[in-house]
């Protein structure tokens, strides 16, 4: 009978941690999902993704292959 309790106790734990890395799974992709959605909406209205923002591209430079851009950005608000 002790088995059988012990076999149960580790399904249960089993199932219990692959709930845990579902939920977190599923929050880090959404999470992804949403930031290439405001990219992808940034750079198809003409701004720049640049640090996590959406900069008009005049406020932007590329020194040696590598974008800098300044002031605060904006996601553009059209997008979804």
């Amino acid at each position: 009978m002790k088995e059988a309790a012990g076999e149960a106790n580790m399904t249960v734990i089993t199932i219990v941690l692959i709930a845990i890395v579902l939920a977190v799974g599923t929050i880090i992709v959404n999470q992804m999902l949403n930031t290439t959605n405001k990219s992808s909406c940034c750079e198809a209205n003409g701004g720049v993704w640049y640090g996590g923002q959406c900069f008009t591209p005049n406020a932007c430079t590329v020194t040696d292959g590598k974008t800098t851009c300044t002031g605060s950005g904006t996601v553009p608000t059209d997008c979804k």
